[in-house]
Parts: structure tokens; sequence; C-alpha cells
């Protein structure tokens, strides 16, 4: 991008698109090229980890496996030579006379994306990276896991290709760091990376692996990510030593790599491994610097994106928004989040030109099967050596091409790639195929896919059938293949069998009512409704206490300084101001009735009021944990971290006081509630440096298991211990225990690190409490919505849909969803409108053809059905005085059909005929079955 001139709404944008020098559309990923490629360049694994050459392949799962050109490296674009891959290939996809391509783009907003770069060891290499074939950056060891990697899937050492005995992972490598080359904030994603690939590394160990991961803090904050954390360490016995490590010694003779560290005890020791992994950290390069420069955008001290904690996605350009890693280091859910938000805000500044450039696509016209024999196709997908790799493929389509009715099959390399989609399209015409069923991963990911490609062939997309045979074949059967593809041929079998029996399915479409709810008052609820009204969706905002603002009235500053306490008053009179939002105060929802698009929902207020409406978001929040330990509650001068916000917001006075403690974890990260509330280490840091900087002369202790200061929140914790707020890392199995003295508050406690009993004389202790949510709250029975162990609402899918519920048209954000801090509560905010906002704008909705039917003449009219449903899609008709289905709340579950007692209800595309024929043909024998779910 060269450069953006003009303002919000009417930008003019310059780029420049660089010459690829192969044509996609002709490309067959065939590998001549990459074969007879001269030149051998060091390795940047990215398709293997020994050597990379000029051509290379570039893959992702839903992308087809095409081949690349490195400029960089190719000989003839660096010297004038060469062109062996042009010569070879036989498709003529390579061409040299590409040239670069100016472009001007006119819009109304721009959206930066372009992520950001892993930390590369080689810049100050402690660690011997460059020297070393068995030391390796955690990116590249994901390759040596993966199923496409270099060794598909084993575990193997690179510089023998046996399987490592001991690996260890070095956490911080080029994080919390400010030497030279390095960086001092935290990369946020780190810990819980090296503990996943601990998990899988352990998995795919085939004689037992002894892992370890040394560490600083195991910053394990996000949603269910301490949970993951206590797996490793408890149940699967990988190691955790913390022990941060600058040095590791050149390999030995064996291949082995000596590692000197200090352990808990206070123990100098020498351990041997097999393979270091190094956990680097995230970044941006220096073109961020080039791309802030054209684009008139500010940068923070290390490059990233600057943006204001309570504009989180917006640039300090207006009409610019920003999201994933070049705003901050951050994982996957955090990253569609803010592109989501990013979307919403966008939408809020162009709502008014919606629909204005929208083209519609063109559909073939659905060709009538209905009385022709059934033609089925059959296609089998390697996946790479994903399935491949376990599965004999070929023996699978000999097998499928024997089978009732099949009349075609063939293996694809990928089947979800654009290729052969369009391939399965063409063939589906060609051979007149009016079944078809794809044998690959999992049908929760790809089935819609598959099931467009029938559309674009002219079928029906429910003359379809998936079958999984990744996850319940090559991954559960991987050390016996014979087993596996027995499996499959079986499962194929039973999937011919079935979709024989399948009919083309109608969807009904209903209007959408274009109003949104939102549930919740609080910053997360006001940020979203006004999200939705600037859009111009009228919006009922539903907050069951007598003011708007949540916990954010409690509240004084975010961790970057910003004034919370003015930014929820101007929000809260935004609300009110806003001809779009309705609000409702001390509301109380008494009942909800129907489905996505048409919801009506009961508030009971002074009176009762029914609204109707097509979206719910749910921003109920949550609330501090109030303890029954620690004095709290016995002693004014112990109260929880909100209630010393509120006094410092007071500006009370503090100079009484000599010394103050806070104690983190208070609630969190126990048996009753296993997760970390991610918020209070931040916060008590940020109180800390307050009362710093109003007596600088205090004393303050920050009693800690693990300090989280996540992301750039680290400098704020390198502040504190400059300015003398000590930290003393506590054992937490010793337990603290806090009296009254003449001295003020007596806390006892163990310190990990001098390994002895300690006493802080303080006269103020800081509860950092957890953040608990409504555990069996009625809402999720209202919608149809689920909560996890811990009580926090559930999404559809944890980094795909980390903004909706599995319910179509309800979605969730701020501390309903999860613990977070302010500014991710409006990142996630926005990004549900967003959400939302995908249903609104369709104006109309298709539903699912796959719902249950009742025959009235087999119903007893028992009213099992009624009862059973979870989605209240059975009713009684009062004319036919029989039950009937609503088609539109149906979710296709099967739980009437299967509890129905007179065999009156039947599910569409699950008949009680198509099961028995799976059962029928797919009969395994007993000794070799094992039926293992792994989704």
């Amino acid at each position: 991008m060269n450069r953006v001139t003009g303002e919000a709404g009417n930008f003019e944008v310059n780029l420049t698109q660089k010459p690829r020098f192969v044509d996609m559309d002709k490309c067959i990923a065939c590998s001549a090229c990459s074969e007879k490629c001269p030149k051998k360049v060091p390795n940047a694994y990215d398709s293997g980890l020994s050597k990379r050459k000029a051509v290379y392949v570039q893959y992702a799962q839903a992308v087809p496996l095409k081949y690349t050109i490195d400029a960089g490296q190719c000989i003839y674009l660096t010297r004038g030579k060469c062109k062996a891959c042009q010569k070879f290939c036989p498709t003529g996809a390579i061409d040299f006379d590409e040239q670069a391509k100016e472009l001007t783009l006119n819009v109304g907003a721009v959206i930066l994306a372009s992520g950001g770069r892993t930390f590369d060891p080689r810049i100050y290499d402690t660690y011997g990276y460059s020297k070393s074939d068995n030391i390796v950056t955690s990116l590249e060891f994901e390759r040596i896991l993966s199923a496409s990697g270099p060794y598909g899937g084993h575990l193997l050492r690179p510089s023998d290709k046996t399987e490592p005995k001991k690996i260890a992972w070095l956490q911080c490598v080029g994080s919390r760091d400010i030497h030279i080359g390095a960086r001092g904030y935290c990369s946020a994603v780190c810990c819980t990376y090296a503990v996943k690939e601990a998990i899988l590394a352990k998995e795919h160990s085939q004689n037992g692996l002894d892992a370890a991961i040394f560490y600083i803090d195991i910053r394990t904050f996000g949603k269910d990510f301490e949970r993951y954390y206590n797996r490793a360490k408890d149940d699967l016995a990988v190691r955790f030593v913390k022990s941060r490590i600058t040095h590791v010694e050149p390999m030995n003779a064996d291949g082995t790599h000596l590692i000197r560290y200090v352990d808990e005890e206070g123990h100098s020791i020498g351990e041997k491994f097999d393979m270091v992994v190094l956990s680097v950290g995230l970044g941006v390069d220096a073109s961020t610097v080039t791309l802030a420069e054209n684009l008139e955008i500010e940068l923070d001290q290390y490059q990233f994106v600057k943006t204001d904690g309570l504009d989180p996605v917006q640039t300090s350009r207006p009409g610019i928004f920003v999201c994933g890693t070049l705003q901050a280091p951050k994982d996957i859910p955090s990253s569609v989040i803010d592109a989501s938000a990013a979307a919403g805000q966008v939408g809020s500044k162009l709502f008014e030109a919606r629909g204005t450039q929208t083209k519609t696509k063109e559909t073939v016209p659905e060709t009538n099967v209905r009385g022709e024999p059934p033609r089925v196709g059959v296609f089998v997908c390697c996946c790479g050596t994903n399935i491949a790799g376990f599965v004999d493929v070929p023996q699978v389509v000999e097998f499928a091409k024997t089978l009732p009715n099949v009349v075609y099959a063939e293996k694809n390399l990928f089947s979800c790639s654009q290729d052969t989609q369009g391939q399965i399209s063409r063939i589906i015409r060609d051979h007149g195929l009016n079944r078809v069923v794809v044998s690959a991963c999992t049908p929760k990911t790809h089935e819609p896919l598959f099931q467009e490609t029938l559309i674009n062939a002219g079928l029906n997309k429910y003359l379809f059938e998936m079958t999984n045979i990744r996850n319940q074949c090559s991954w559960v059967h991987k050390e016996d293949m014979e087993q596996a593809t027995q499996k499959a041929k079986d499962l194929v079998q039973m999937s011919v069998a079935k979709v024989t029996l399948h009919e083309p399915l109608a969807e009904p479409v209903m209007k959408i009512n274009q109003a949104a709810l939102v549930i919740g008052g609080g910053v997360s609820g006001m940020t979203a409704a006004r999200t939705l009204a600037r859009q111009g969706y009228t919006t009922f905002l539903v907050e069951k206490d007598g003011r708007l603002g949540g916990q954010a009235l409690y509240l004084r500053e975010t961790w970057q300084g910003e004034n919370i306490s003015h930014y929820v008053q101007k929000l809260v009179e935004q609300v009110q101001r806003d001809e779009n939002i309705k609000v409702f105060l001390n509301a109380r929802i008494q009942s909800v009735e129907g489905f996505v698009g048409n919801f009506k929902t009961t508030v009971q207020t002074d009176g009762e009021s029914v609204l109707e409406h097509g979206v719910t978001i749910i921003a109920s929040g949550a609330e501090e944990f109030k303890p029954d330990n620690y004095l709290y509650g016995l002693d004014p001068r112990v109260m929880t971290g909100l209630e010393f916000q509120g006094k410092l917001k007071a500006d009370r006075d503090f100079d009484a006081c000599n010394s103050v403690a806070f104690l983190q974890c208070v609630g969190s990260r126990i048996a009753e509630r296993p997760y970390c509330s991610k918020v209070c280490c931040t916060q008590s840091i940020k109180s800390a440096l307050d009362l710093k900087s109003m007596h600088p002369e205090i004393n303050i202790f920050i009693l800690y298991r693990d300090l989280r200061s996540y992301g750039l929140r680290e400098d704020l914790y390198r502040a504190a211990r400059s300015q003398g707020v000590k930290f003393v890392r506590y054992n937490n199995e010793s337990g603290i225990h806090v009296a009254t003295t003449e001295n003020g508050l007596e806390i006892k406690f163990a310190d990990r690190l001098l390994r002895r009993p300690m006493v802080i004389n303080s006269d103020l202790l800081i509860l950092a409490s957890a953040i608990v949510p409504q555990k069996n709250n009625p809402l999720s029975q209202f919608f149809k919505v689920s909560q996890n162990d811990d009580g926090f609402f559930a999404e559809a899918h944890v980094k795909l849909r980390p903004n909706d519920f599995a319910t179509d048209g309800v979605f969730v954000c701020g501390l309903a969803h999860a613990p977070k801090p302010i500014d991710e509560s409006i990142s996630q905010a926005q990004a549900a409108a967003s959400r939302a906002v995908t249903v609104l704008s369709s104006l109309e909705l298709s539903v699912s053809g796959m719902v249950a039917l009742i025959d009235p003449n087999f119903c007893s009219c028992c009213g099992v059905c009624v009862s059973v449903c979870p989605y209240s899609a059975p009713k009684f008709n009062e004319k036919t005085a029989r039950a009937e289905i609503q088609p539109t709340l149906c979710k296709g579950c099967g739980l009437c059909a299967a509890s129905c007692r007179s065999g009156a209800i039947h599910l569409k595309g699950f008949d009680t005929g198509q099961i028995l024929a799976m059962i029928e043909t797919g009969m395994y024998e007993e000794e070799t079955l094992k039926i293992t779910n792994v989704e």
C-alpha cells in the first residue's frame, strides 16, 4: 500500500500488486518446477526442514495446493539466467514477463490486518539456533507435528530422524527482554501454545516423551486455558520448571543439548535434551513502519499500531481501523473478535451505502432428480498425508466403486480446495450424479462447503453425505493402517447406503425482524447497542439495575491511563439520547419465544412489555467474588480490588498508610474456580502505581502465584518494579493467613523463592478477587444457550465463532463470555453487534430443511415430543388435536423422533430407513470395532 489520501468516507488508496510469476489457474501442483529448480537456500521451514528451493509450496487447509516463486532467491529474477522451472512446467503456468500493477481504489474506510512476524532467534543467537538442527522455533515444531509437514506428522528429531525422548521448551525467547534485539513486552500466546505443543508431542510419541517447559511466569489467562495447563501438569506429567534459560550448550556427539538451570529448591542442575523448542514471540517488521508512514497513522514504541484503550480498533487516523497482531500480540480468538469489531465500526460509518454495490450471485437452476435411480459419486480425500498417511485411500476408492448405485469414485489430494470444488461440480454434471458422498474430515467445519459445491452443480444440497475418515479413522487408528482402512471402507459403505435414500429437501424462507435486543446495560451492552443503533437498527437495551454502567462504574482508569468514569458518563448520555435505542431499567426477562429472525421477549418493568426482535446479544456481565476469609467483611482495612478502585476514584486520602499489600488469585485458580480472572494482576499493578504516584515513600507488596501482565501490559509491570513495588511469589499450597495485631494487619505466607515462612505487616490488604458469573443463568434456558463448567456462556466455536452461540441469532460479549478488561469488552461488544448485523442485513433467512416432521395419522397426542424438545419446536394444533413441528424452531437434533412412542415423527435426512440401511450394510466384526470419537 503506497498511500491513502482523502478522509473517512472518501479515501483514495494507491497500492502496488507485485507479480507472482505463477498463474494459479494453470498450476496443477505437479512439483515439476520445484524438482528442476537448481538453487538451494537456507531453509525457512515453509515446506520442509532441510533446505528450501526458490520454488516452494504454499499450503493452507482450505486453499488449493499451489507453487509460488521466491523472487529474492530465484536465479533468473536476481541474475537474469535459468528459467528451468518455466521450461519444465507442463501447463505453462510460469510467466516471468508478469509486471507489477498499480491500482487505485476508492473506499470509505480501511481496515489494517497485515499481521505480524515471529521473533527471529538468529538476531541475538544465545541459544545456538543457527548452529543446530535440533534447536527449532515453536512455529517450526508445529510443522514437525503437522500431518502435512516434512515428517508426515511423526515426531522426529531433525538431525537424525529418530524419535526424541526428551524435549525442552524455553519460554519468552525474544519477549519480556530489554536486551539488544529483543522485545520488552509479553507476546501473550507463547505459554499456551507451548502447553499445547507439549501435549501434542506426548500424543505423537511412540515410546513416552519427557516434556519440560522452562518459564518465568505461566500466563494461561484465556478462557479455559488454565484448565488446559492443569491437565498438562497434573494428568499428562508435563514438567513446568520456573527458570529462565539464557544459554544452551552446543550439540553433543549424540545430538543432545545440555541445559543448565536452578530449580525451585535452589539446586543447580544440568540436564540433557534431544530437542530444544524456542517459544518465540510475536512482533512486527520494518514494513509496518513504512505502512504507518504511508497511511499517516501513529505507532507505539514497539511499532504496533497505536490505539486508544476505549476505542480499541480505531487508529489515530479517523476511518482507518486495525485488527489482529498488527495492533498487539494476541491469539486467534482475540484476532477474530477484533476483525469483527473493525467490521462493525466500518459498518457504523458506511451503513447508508449498504447494499448499493452488492451483486447477486447467479445460482445454477436445481435439477429435479425425483424418481431417478440413484447415481452416487464418492470422493475420497487424502488431506495431504493427514488421511493418506494412515489410510490406504486408493484401496478405499476401489472399494467404493464396487458398492451398489456408485457410478463414479475418485481420490482427491485436498477435496476442500477451490480447484477440487470446481472439479467435483464438473464431474457431477458430466456423469449425471444425483447423490454425492465425500469422505474427508469433519462435517462440523466442511459440510457447508461441499453442500455449496452441489448447489453450484445444480443439485439439491441435501443429496449429500459426508464421511469423517480423518477423525474416526486416520487419527484414532494411526498405529494400524489396515484397521484404519477397513473402518474407512465401512464408513463409506454406510454413507453410500444412507445417501441412496436421500430426497431433495426444501428450506423455508422467513422475513427477519429488523430490531435487536441487548441484555445488560454495562459497557459491553451499551457499546453493542450503540454499534447497532448507529447502523440504523432499533435496539432494545434491557438492564436489571436502576442505572446503566455495570461494573465500569467502579473503575477509575484503564491500564493505559484513560479515564473510565468520563467514558462511561459520555456513553450513557449517548445511549439515552439515541432515538434508535429504547432503554428498560429495573427490568427482568420473564419469557422468550421464537427463533432467529423472529424473537418475542417479555420484559417486566413497571408493567409488562413484549419486545419483538430478530437477534439477541447477551451482555449480562459478571460480578466480583466476595471472599469469606482473610478477614474480609470483618476488618475495614481488608477490601477487594474493585472496592479499592472505588476509593481511588473518590480520591480518598491514604496518608496514614505506610504499607499496602495486594493478594492475587483470591477465588481464582482454585478447585472451585479453576480459571484465571485475567484482569487482576494488571489492576493490582496499576493500583500500586497510582498509590506510588500519590505517596512515593509507601511500601507496596504484591503477593502473586504467576504474574500475568500479558501483552503490552508488561511495561506496567516493569515500571512498578522500577518504582520500588515489591513482588513476592507465595506458595499457594501453604495458604495465606491474615490476623489483626497492634502493628496493623499481619500477613503470613511461605515465600517460594526463599523457601521459608514470611510475615508482612500492612495497613491495607487488597484482595484481587475473582470474576464470577451467574451459574444456572435463566438466560441460558430462555435462549437455549449453554454455559461452561465455570458458568460463563459457551461460544459456538472457540476460534472461528467466539461471539456466536450455537443457537442462531444469539450472540455474546463482555464478562458474560469470560473475564476480560474493558478494552477487550468494548472490542467484543462491537464484534457481537457486527455479527448480529450479518443476520439483520439479510432481510430474510433460509432455515435448514433437515427438520422433524409429524405424521398426524400416527400421532397419539401423548405430548412427549412437546416436553422433551429443548427448542420448543413441537406444539399442539388445537384444530387437529395433533402435534406438529414448527420448522423454523427445529434444529434437527432428533430428540423428539427418538422419544415418540408411536413412531409418528420422522427426521428428514435421518429417517429410520436411512439409519437402518447404515447399520445393515456397515456391520463391523465385533472384535475389531473400536468406536472412538475425537470431535
